[in-house]
């Protein structure tokens, strides 16, 4: 074994210098950082040599409402107005030319209602009937008047023809003087006066026989009539309900008793700025969208343009006449139209 001076040495030895300045680790950083640059370098060698995948997402196709709508008109002839030029666009509605409100010229409790909304009538079509009690009385009583007057007319005649022949035979026997000139005047006066008696009487028929038109026309008000042929739109009134020309009774009082529009009468009616009023003529083309199926093409034409402008919208109104008619288009539908240029 070495000695004590040999052991102190050692252990001299392992022992640390504190003021010893302690190693920099610069070293191991810099390793650090070339291994990131490296493996960067490397990510993009690799997406730039790499060509990219094309990612393909399909979406599905959303159905179309235009398209939709086109397929329900397929009938239509889709190149109708193929090459023409539109000038104008503007929108407006349908309306109807011929459309009424059809009352009662008299008024009357109401006994039944023959129409339904939606249902087409014929002109002259019976629609409803009032109760017509008082009615028929006072044309009963008319006619009874003008029988009473028939039968008095004839007796009337029956008398003057007697009061004639009398005064033929008192002017005969006057001429040979057997008669004195009272009698014989007084024959004539019979005579006259059942003349006038005669006359008078025609007179009164004839007032009697117009008092039984009358009474025939107010019995005939009773039942109210379709003015022209078209569809009823509105229904106003019940049986039960109390019909008159004007209202009355606090407004409980029907004014009518439906609504009917002639659907031949429909047309275009829309307002066109008055800036842009010089590109509409008379009887110019139209192209017509309704709002309801806007892949159809309706033609039409410019009836005319209404002579006056309306101040607060500075709109013109024109009216456009529909070339075809068909069920879809209905009163008060919403339309959009193009006006084309007019070779």
């Amino acid at each position: 074994m070495g000695s004590a001076e040999d052991k102190s040495a050692l252990l001299n030895d392992l022992k640390l210098d504190k003021d010893a300045e302690a190693p920099h680790n610069t070293g191991w950083l810099l390793v650090v950082v070339a291994c990131g640059v490296t493996a960067l370098l490397s990510v993009v060698l690799t997406l730039w040599l790499i060509p990219a995948k094309e990612v393909i997402v399909e979406v599905p196709a959303k159905p179309s409402r235009v398209a939709a709508a086109t397929n329900t008109t397929s009938t239509e002839n889709p190149a109708m107005f193929s090459g023409s030029e539109e000038v104008l666009n503007a929108s407006g509605y349908i309306t109807a030319r011929r459309i009424a409100t059809v009352s009662a010229e008299t008024m009357g409790l109401i006994k039944s209602v023959e129409v339904e909304e939606g249902m087409d009538v014929v002109e002259g079509q019976i629609l409803a009937t009032l109760d017509a009690s008082l009615a028929q009385v006072n044309l009963d009583l008319a006619r009874a008047r003008v029988n009473s007057l028939e039968s008095s007319i004839n007796s009337t005649a029956t008398d003057l023809a007697e009061a004639e022949r009398v005064l033929q035979r008192m002017q005969a026997l006057g001429r040979d003087s057997f008669i004195s000139e009272a009698q014989l005047t007084r024959a004539q006066a019979d005579v006259d006066k059942l003349t006038a008696l005669l006359k008078a009487s025609n007179a009164d028929i004839e007032t009697a026989r117009l008092q039984v038109k009358q009474q025939q026309e107010l019995l005939d008000n009773h039942t109210i009539r379709a003015p022209f042929a078209g569809v009823v739109t509105v229904k106003n009134a019940q049986p039960g309900e109390i019909v008159a020309p004007a209202a009355a009774g606090g407004g409980y009082t029907r004014t009518g008793i439906c609504t009917i529009v002639d659907m031949a009468s429909l047309e275009i009616e829309v307002d066109v700025n008055e800036a842009y009023i010089g590109r509409v003529k008379a009887g110019q083309q139209v192209k017509a969208n309704l709002d309801a199926y806007p892949g159809w093409d309706i033609p039409a034409s410019v009836i005319a343009i209404i002579p006056t402008a309306d101040r607060a919208k500075a709109t013109v109104r024109v009216r456009i006449k529909i070339e075809t008619r068909d069920e879809r288009i209905l009163p008060d539908m919403g339309v959009k139209v193009a006006f084309l240029k007019t070779t």
